[in-house]
């Protein structure tokens, strides 16, 4: 039977048995369409079953285009894939931990930067037709760039306080507003805090190490934080709406990362069990994608790791097929 041929398909996943710290496996029916419930871009870090690390696009439920990169770049150090999205033109902005590209639909690298020793870039914003806003983790604050990938010039730079001097966790999404103020998910500092142009703290929420934070259309912040659980959390710091493993109980949740609201009030989360499921042989059957509704109910759960093997789930962008039909590669 093809991945996604039913709507429901019998799958195999792990359930955690928190009291007795064991593991097993139930078989369960996951709803939705499987790859055919949405078209979507995909990238998973800390792929390390194989030797390269793959970004997807999914259209029409199966893998229209891939580009991959290596585990380990020329100097042996680990590649991960993170934080990406579409231009309208079909280019992809993506980071990978040692550094940060954007690459064509005819997989034409046409910008590109190397993370300096003992830095990280984990978090990169793709901004209009020619921008790119990228984070550099390392040191006591980490520094902010805008960069023009057309003319190669600086538009802007800017400072973000850390808690730990360490790269890995200091940030893992960052974006620059409309109002071109900076909201920053501060993993290792347990906080989301928005900050005008003179860096001045304009708004924030404590949570525990926050992976990601988008600011919706109706003015609220979309949290995703440590270890599972995802808060929408309006302008004056009240959360008004929230998700965690007791609201999804017929799949186990791992670490949430991306997460992006539905023009329908649905919300999709990337669901990555790469640290809680030591043993990669335990990933298929985990969960990788899932959408619940306003009221928390479960209508997709993508479990894909056999024709395609996607991979764990670090981030993900849903794609309008207006926009796709515009570029050959993903028509």
């Amino acid at each position: 039977m093809k991945p996604f041929r039913a709507q429901l398909v019998l799958l195999s996943f792990i359930l955690g048995n928190m009291a007795l710290g064991q593991e097993k496996t139930t078989t369960i029916r996951l709803p939705g369409k499987g790859l055919k419930q949405h078209d979507f871009l995909y990238t998973g870090e800390w792929e390390y079953r194989k030797a390269v690390q793959t970004i997807y696009v999914i259209r029409d439920g199966k893998v229209k285009w891939s580009y991959d990169i290596p585990f380990k770049n020329e100097q042996g150090e680990m590649e991960e894939l993170g934080d990406a999205t579409m231009r309208e033109n079909g280019n992809i902005v993506f980071c990978r931990k040692t550094g940060a590209s954007e690459v064509s639909p005819d997989k034409k690298i046409i910008w590109n930067v190397e993370a300096e020793k003992g830095t990280e870039i984990h978090a990169v914003q793709a901004i209009g037709k020619d921008w790119i806003m990228y984070v550099i983790n390392g040191g006591p604050t980490a520094k902010g760039k805008i960069v023009d990938v057309v003319s190669g010039k600086s538009i802007k730079e800017f400072t973000l306080p850390t808690g730990k001097p360490k790269a890995h966790l200091q940030f893992r999404r960052v974006r620059i507003l409309g109002s071109g103020n900076v909201l920053a998910a501060h993993l290792d500092s347990n906080v989301v805090a928005e900050y005008d142009a003179n860096g001045k703290t304009v708004w924030s929420f404590t949570c525990r190490s926050p992976w990601s934070a988008t600011r919706l259309t109706n003015g609220n912040t979309l949290i995703s934080s440590y270890h599972n659980t995802i808060y929408e959390v309006d302008k004056n710091g009240k959360v008004v709406w929230e998700l965690n493993q007791s609201d999804v109980p017929e799949i186990r949740l791992f670490i949430a990362q991306g997460v992006e609201r539905l023009p329908n009030g649905n919300t999709v989360i990337a669901n990555w069990c790469g640290a809680d499921v030591k043993n990669a042989k335990d990933w298929p059957g985990t969960v990788q994608l899932l959408e619940v509704t306003p009221d928390k109910k479960l209508v997709w759960a993508l479990s894909q790791w056999n024709e395609p093997d996607l991979g764990p789930a670090s981030s993900f962008q849903l794609l309008d097929k207006k926009m796709l039909d515009k570029i050959p590669a993903y028509k």
